[in-house]
């Protein structure tokens, strides 16, 4: 995956869509890093850009000779997403399993009160 994105990085002062979407694959990997950190805030304000950049990727067609690195990346891109949503679910869940024992903790507490 590296050497697709330092292949499509080196064309990326050109409006191909091949360097866009090495920039697309950029910043779909620091999302993860941030979304395993906990960070889902700031993966919500890069996935903003990144769709963007995911817009201007398409608004053009591929050159063939940029076709397979561009598929690549894409591909990679693709599987670095389900970890993001494999993440998003587990902290979906935790989130839950945390407001309910704050349900169950309030009721306690005004049950102890009541008392």
């Amino acid at each position: 995956m590296d050497d697709a994105i330092e292949s499509l990085s080196d064309q990326r002062n050109s409006k191909e869509p091949a360097p866009l979407m090495a920039d697309a694959l950029l910043l779909t990997e620091r999302m993860l890093e941030l979304a395993r950190c906990g960070d889902w805030e700031a993966v919500t304000r890069l996935e903003e850009t990144r769709r963007a950049a995911i817009a201007k990727c398409f608004s053009k067609s591929v050159p063939e000779e940029q076709s397979d690195i561009f598929a690549e990346a894409l591909a990679a891109m693709l599987q670095i997403n389900e970890e993001l949503v494999s993440l998003l679910e587990c902290a979906r869940e935790e989130v839950a399993v945390k407001r309910t024992n704050q349900k169950y903790i309030k009721r306690a507490v005004t049950h102890y009160l009541d008392v």
